[in-house]
């Protein structure tokens, strides 16, 4: 099997992600997955694709990710490895759709208007 590479985005935050078989190494921007990743609920976003189809032990990946925060880096290789996963075997797709794990999520912020503090919030009205 040759190298897989796909892309996943999440509002600003972009992630290459090259899937290959190995022994179940994940790298982030050359860090190990633990030592980027502090939280066990981020940790859980990026191996969640891997839990559902069984597949922990038996690929690397390795993601080169930029922009955005740290969650929406996280929601980002999980949709790059989710992508990978569905390229691969056909059969994944019928456990990761229903997880929604397929779906780009379109939020974005929203840009702030002019004559405004903020997008939505207004400046001080003074009626007198």
């Amino acid at each position: 099997m040759e190298t897989i590479h796909k892309i996943g985005r999440r509002k600003t935050a972009v992630a290459r992600v090259y899937l290959s078989e190995g022994k179940g190494e994940i790298t982030v921007n050359d860090k190990s997955f633990d030592s980027y990743f502090t939280t066990e609920m981020l940790k859980y976003k990026v191996v969640q694709p891997l839990m559902l189809t069984e597949n922990t032990e038996s690929f690397d990946v390795k993601a080169k990710v930029f922009g955005g925060g740290i969650t929406g880096q996280a929601e980002a290789i999980r949709l790059a490895i989710t992508r990978a996963l569905v390229e691969l075997n056909e059969e994944h797709r019928l456990v990761l759709k229903p997880e929604g794990l397929l779906t780009r999520d379109p939020r974005m912020v929203e840009r702030k208007k002019f004559g405004q503090k903020k997008a939505r919030k207004k400046f001080q009205f003074s009626k007198r």
